[in-house]
């Protein structure tokens, strides 16, 4: 006697199996249809005249491709929204990507509360009433990785946040980077002429970083030590880990109330108050400086920095203080590389073309020139690519543009430690656009440059050179575009 099949057991199963396949599938039917379209027209466009009307058809497609990249985006969820976090800004992507992409920011689908209930249950080895004496069940925000819920412990008067790992999401995020491994190597190869292959490689080590909440609630505590301890004041606000309360699949910690930062227009207007006056003005000039600040200390001081500071990791607190949160990517950056940037840094603020070629070297990026002036397009594809002040004339990076230093200056080898600095500085000008401010960074971590190299005896005391005060030049910053 055979016992009984199970067909919806068996369709799960295979289901479960070929679902890789399956989205591998949906990810380059999706991506080659994008790329085909844009260089299709590329060839159509070229026969149109006149400016205004090649303008116009070149908004029209970036508005198609921007409904397929958001689509696929959505569809496909997980990885793919990291991807929409890091195209989905105003100096990166056209503005109908942007438009587009922005909203998807915490739209992950969210697991049910029962199965919740038990991953809570399992990983803290306790009842979730044992444990809480409140527990939303609507997750304030769902992301590619993990939910969020607000809670309270039992026996305590202040709120907390539970993190909630999504169950399987692991094996499908390594699948789709390396389709996109793939995919990177043969647009470096056709036309962007950059190391994209390194940049996906260290994103699969972050990322994989990510599924260990343990790994995560060690960073959170070291950053907020390191931030607390070398300032008066912190420059932003970093969540407390609840101890005892963290294993690889949940964290506990403190509870910061605010508003995401995408929401900082919608909270203006609420308020009644004028976006372009004084008082919107100077809000936006502290939570920019709050940002500006402890990155600097992060990245050049300390080396060790959170590395995703996308706007949904951002809340907007009472005073216009600023929350940070999501410390699931960090890096540790190596001395060697914290101390070539941190000459690189001075390169850029002063503007010093020859110093700025040797950090390149010192940095271990390499370069090959396609253009006769090469040692002005590499300081500015040095400024494009670390500072948040777009170059004079720059409103948008465009590497598939012919003016592009990446088409000039072809990045033959990045060093894949790098990137998270390249990402952090990118996702800084993001906020800074966002805000209305076109400002460099470099220029204002000039002082903390100057210390870590100074403490390591690569400057002498006669090399600093003397600043503004930081107040004057913080009001200077503010200009349209």
């Amino acid at each position: 006697m055979f016992p009984p099949v199970d067909i919806n057991d068996i369709r799960e199963k295979l289901s479960y199996q070929f679902r890789p396949l399956q989205r591998s599938f949906q990810f380059w039917v999706r991506a080659i249809d994008i790329y085909t379209g844009y260089k299709v027209f590329q060839v159509r466009v070229n026969f149109e005249r006149d400016v205004q009307k090649r303008e116009a058809l070149w908004e029209r497609q970036h508005e198609l491709a921007a409904d397929k990249v958001y689509a696929m985006c959505a569809d496909l969820g997980g990885f793919f929204l990291k991807i929409a976090q890091i195209l989905g800004k105003p100096d990166l992507a056209p503005a109908a990507w942007v438009r587009r992409l922005v909203t998807l920011c915490d739209q992950a689908p969210a697991t049910p509360f029962q199965t919740v209930k038990l991953i809570l249950e399992n990983e803290l080895g306790q009842g979730i009433d044992d444990v809480f004496d409140r527990f939303d069940m609507e997750p304030l925000g769902s992301a590619s990785i993990a939910q969020v819920h607000k809670a309270r412990l039992r026996g305590d008067k202040s709120d907390v946040v539970v993190k909630v790992q999504h169950p399987g999401v692991q094996d499908l995020m390594m699948t789709d980077l390396r389709n996109l491994q793939a995919f990177a190597l043969y647009m470096q190869k056709t036309d962007i002429k950059f190391d994209l292959y390194s940049v996906t490689k260290e994103m699969e080590k972050q990322i994989g970083y990510e599924f260990d909440f343990k790994r995560e609630a060690a960073a959170m505590e070291c950053i907020r030590k390191f931030l607390y301890q070398n300032n008066r004041r912190a420059p932003v606000l970093v969540p407390r880990v609840i101890r005892d309360m963290v294993t690889r699949r949940v964290l506990v910690m403190e509870f910061i109330d605010g508003i995401p930062i995408m929401n900082l227009g919608d909270e203006i207007a609420k308020r009644g108050i004028n976006p372009r006056g004084r008082a919107a003005a100077a809000a936006k000039q502290k939570i920019l400086q709050s940002l500006t600040l402890a990155y600097g200390q992060m990245i050049l001081k300390s080396g060790f920095f959170h590395a995703d500071p996308h706007p949904g990791n951002i809340l907007i607190c009472k005073g216009s203080e600023v929350g940070l949160l999501d410390y699931g990517q960090v890096k540790d950056l190596p001395e060697p590389l914290r101390l070539g940037y941190a000459n690189l840094v001075l390169a850029i603020a002063d503007g010093d073309q020859l110093r700025a070629a040797k950090s390149y070297r010192e940095l271990g990026i390499e370069t090959i020139s396609n253009c006769e002036n090469e040692q002005q397009e590499l300081f500015r594809l040095a400024t494009t690519m670390f500072d948040t002040k777009l170059p004079p004339g720059v409103t948008m990076l465009q590497p598939f543009s012919e003016e592009s230093s990446i088409k000039k200056i072809g990045v033959q080898s990045f060093p894949e430690e790098l990137f998270s600095v390249l990402r952090t500085v990118h996702l800084l000008r993001g906020l800074s656009v966002g805000l209305g401010i076109n400002y460099s960074c470099a220029e204002q971590w000039r002082p903390i440059a100057e210390e870590a190299l100074f403490q390591a005896g690569r400057l002498q005391g006669k090399d600093v050179k003397p600043r503004p005060k930081q107040r004057r030049s913080w009001r200077r910053l503010f200009s349209r575009g």
